[in-house]
């Protein structure tokens, strides 16, 4: 019988609370550095409380918006874009320094996250703006989008990201958030959404159509209504259907 391994990742230190909640069932982390959410108080908290459930500390930069919670494409240039990600990058790593905690991965937030997974010119002004951090983490990206083509092509290590609470267009975006079916809130149909992806390499658009896709870490958001009560059903289920956390 095929075991399976998976990575379960959350973005957190955003002013939700509910980390410790929530470490016990994952493997990852992507703290918010600034940028969309967090300040240095929050981020040793987190990184203190990630460091005693041994999670991969990852980091979580955004558009420098906090007003829009950095889901918003921020008219922004360039220059600025990069010095912003860059002093979340530095605030963040200071912050691990003084813990004593590895940085694993990078994960961009939100709108930034989305923009430069469809725009290639603006996934090299992000990954310029971490390139000093290109032999310390891998990426956490998604799957067929410009900026993994881009980062591979540069040199990162990337592993490709699918979201479990999140539902899917036939062109592997995800469903925008303004639409009422783009979460998925159902610990069950959460499940349901994952587990083709983890066997099949295939994810159910929401046109109905199965579309190939790669994940090596699934995320669920930490703001997400039931993200703990998602996480601990899939804590007794996955294993169920012989699938283990990566930890």
């Amino acid at each position: 019988m095929i075991q399976y391994t998976v990575d379960i990742n959350c973005d957190v230190g955003e002013g939700v609370g509910n980390e410790a909640d929530i470490f016990p069932y994952i493997s990852s982390c992507n703290i918010a550095c600034g940028g969309h959410a967090g300040d240095t108080e929050m981020m040793y908290r987190v990184v203190s409380l990630a460091k005693r459930h041994r999670l991969k500390v990852g980091a979580h930069p955004s558009y420098p918006d906090k007003t829009n919670f950095g889901r918003e494409v921020m008219d922004i240039s360039n220059e600025d874009l990069v010095q912003s990600i860059q002093k979340q990058l530095s605030d963040f790593d200071a912050v691990l320094q003084q813990e004593e905690v590895t940085l694993h991965h990078i994960k961009a937030h939100g709108a930034l996250y989305n923009q430069t997974a469809k725009d290639k010119e603006l996934a090299k002004v992000y990954l310029n703006a971490i390139k000093d951090y290109k032999e310390k983490a891998v990426l956490f990206v998604p799957f067929g989008s410009e900026i993994s083509m881009v980062a591979q092509k540069e040199g990162f290590e990337v592993r490709f990201e699918a979201f479990a609470d999140r539902n899917y267009n036939p062109d592997l975006s995800l469903v925008s958030r303004k639409e009422s079916n783009a979460l998925i809130e159902e610990p069950e149909a959460v499940l349901q959404h994952i587990l083709p992806i983890i066997k099949k390499g295939k994810v159910l658009a929401m046109n109905g159509e199965p579309c190939r896709i790669q994940a090596d870490t699934f995320c669920i958001h930490g703001d997400t209504v039931s993200a703990l009560k998602i996480l601990m059903y899939l804590s007794k289920e996955l294993p169920r259907n012989q699938v283990q956390l990566a930890k």
